[in-house]
């Protein structure tokens, strides 16, 4: 019989600060490398969409890597990027996310793409995250599940994004490759 050892947020923090991305997923220690230049150009220019129509309109707030995102003891991601509406302001800390924010997005890179695609919309779905994108830089395109009745159902946006709650910012796509 195997014993598993489970992470928690307290061993999280006791990891090293070196440039790499810590996350633990059940229990579980995953760790990437730095993304890519062109990893980060997607990141920072979804950022600022995301910035101008719904941070800076008073919506809430968006935060980009590293940002620590605590879905319960054992799960602590790092995504590229979250959103938290000023209804959810109460799982803001000092530190970090503590709770479910209600956009989460993670941009594929070679070491994180099969991370991003298979296991975390399983985890963000139990954890009950209302959005998640999945862009991919190389195709272009956003893979948008969005939770309907404890379920992700999925759109592939390739010209535009609209968030599926109110408010319901768009991204033009085109301004971000």
């Amino acid at each position: 019989m195997s014993t598993k050892t489970s992470l928690t947020y307290q061993d999280y923090v006791a990891m090293p600060q070196d440039g790499l991305r810590h996350e633990i997923v059940d229990g579980e220690h995953f760790v990437s490398p730095a993304p890519s230049l062109y990893h980060q150009h997607v990141s920072r220019h979804l950022q600022l969409q995301l910035m101008l129509e719904y941070e800076l309109k008073g919506h809430g707030w968006v935060f980009n890597a590293p940002v620590d995102v605590q879905l319960s003891p054992h799960d602590i991601v790092q995504p590229d990027l979250v959103i938290v509406s000023a209804a959810r302001k109460s799982i803001l800390t000092p530190a970090k996310v503590k709770g479910i924010p209600d956009l989460i997005v993670e941009i594929l890179s070679p070491s994180t793409s099969k991370n991003d695609s298979q296991i975390k919309p399983e985890l963000y779905e139990k954890f009950a995250v209302p959005e998640y994108w999945i862009v991919d830089p190389d195709d272009q395109s956003i893979l948008q599940l969005v939770l309907q009745n404890s379920r992700y159902s999925q759109l592939t946006c390739q010209a535009q994004v609209t968030m599926s709650k109110e408010p319901c910012i768009c991204v033009e796509l085109r301004s971000i490759w």
